[in-house]
């Protein structure tokens, strides 16, 4: 199988005419993005002698984790340079169309059985000795764990972008992300307010923007995620939209397209048409700036040829320790706390959605995992 490396171009896997027109590496863009992030950062914060220094000492350690997860490659061992942690299922919002709680893996009681901090921990050393450069925090709500977020922030070599409703991005958080500038918040929003309100309640598109300003005025790195449905694709693909958000202080956007797990949800769904103009679109705005990254998932997998979960670019471990290939097809084999990480890599549900050509199907946006299901079911 071919590297995934900030060197490869993908090339080797097969890619229809209609699903790309020319190759998108991934995980280049991402690291180049990062990387002119991080200088404009310096650059900006010369009068900031902490925040200079941890921006040229994770640059240092993000070229580190490059040449293990080469060094990987040459011994036959491919390292996926990202990992996704779910680390709670609690979460205090009742989102729309919300694909955690449809799958039943987010819940409102007290989660049972939850990975503990210091399990957390040990996850990210190895993730760290292996030569993974990013490790996604996700939930349920992440910041209800601020055991766990506390323990990430002492793996300064690790990017730790914090995957939240924002709703709780007030002082002491503030103080923790403005200390540990590894730990980087992403806030989930729609558009503006009228489409935040309708799918993550009223009132929540003013508490993100208010966390939105507390951390420019601290000069905290962050970025948002929104879920692209056919309902708000106009608005969140606007320059307009993109524009606002940079002026806010935002520095990336990850554009999730929404997964519909009942029939009732599926017109939220992008059909072809707004997949291209959603592809499209990104394409023209990264042309136009290059000053804020913008990812589109699962869009951006498949040009750069095809599905990247299962540990061909990343892999997700649920809040019990369950290791998933990705937070939309939450079946395992496996459990990090009873196996290491490349053990993890090496089991069989992982090889086989590898090596079988699961991933590399056609399928009709979202996720092709979710919707080849019963052949993921198959393998167990």
């Amino acid at each position: 199988m071919p590297s995934l490396d900030a060197n490869s171009s993908g090339e080797g896997y097969s890619m229809s005419a209609s699903t790309v027109s020319e190759a998108f590496d991934l995980e280049k863009y991402l690291s180049s993005g990062v990387e002119n992030i991080v200088k404009n950062l310096v650059k900006s914060s010369v009068f900031h002698p902490r925040e200079s220094l941890f921006m040229a000492q994770y640059a240092m350690a993000g070229k580190k984790a490059t040449a293990l997860r080469r060094a990987a490659e040459e011994r036959g061992e491919h390292i996926p340079p990202f990992l996704i942690a779910s680390i709670t299922s609690l979460c205090n919002l009742h989102c729309a169309g919300c694909y955690a709680r449809s799958l039943e893996t987010c819940v409102d009681g007290e989660p049972v059985e939850q990975m503990s901090a210091e399990d957390w921990g040990s996850v990210f050393a190895q993730a760290r000795d292996m030569g993974v450069g990013f490790i996604l925090l996700a939930g349920g709500e992440p910041m209800v764990r601020r055991d766990v977020i506390e323990k990430a922030a002492q793996f300064p070599e690790i990017l730790f972008p914090v995957f939240t409703n924002g709703t709780m991005l007030t002082g002491d958080y503030l103080e923790l992300f403005d200390r540990h500038r590894n730990l980087v918040p992403i806030l989930s929003i729609e558009g503006g307010q009228q489409k935040t309100d309708e799918r993550r309640g009223v009132g929540i598109y003013k508490r993100v923007q208010d966390a939105m300003a507390r951390m420019r005025e601290k000069r905290i790195a962050f970025g948002a995620s929104v879920t692209v449905t056919s309902e708000n694709l106009e608005e969140v693909v606007s320059r307009e939209f993109v524009d606002t958000m940079g002026e806010d202080g935002c520095k990336a956007i990850i554009y999730v397209e929404f997964v519909p797990t009942n029939e009732n949800l599926k017109a939220l769904a992008l059909d072809d048409e707004g997949r291209e103009e959603l592809s499209e679109r990104l394409k023209a705005l990264r042309q136009e700036d290059d000053s804020m990254l913008l990812i589109s998932f699962p869009g951006d997998e498949k040009t750069s040829g095809g599905c990247l979960a299962a540990g061909r670019g990343f892999f997700h471990i649920n809040s019990h320790g369950g290791a998933e290939p990705c937070p939309f097809s939450p079946y395992s084999d496996v459990n990090v706390k009873d196996h290491s990480l490349k053990e993890v890599l090496d089991s069989k549900l992982f090889r086989s959605l590898r090596e079988e050509g699961i991933l590399m199907e056609e399928h009709d946006g979202g996720c092709v995992l979710y919707q080849r299901r019963d052949q993921v079911e198959a393998l167990l």
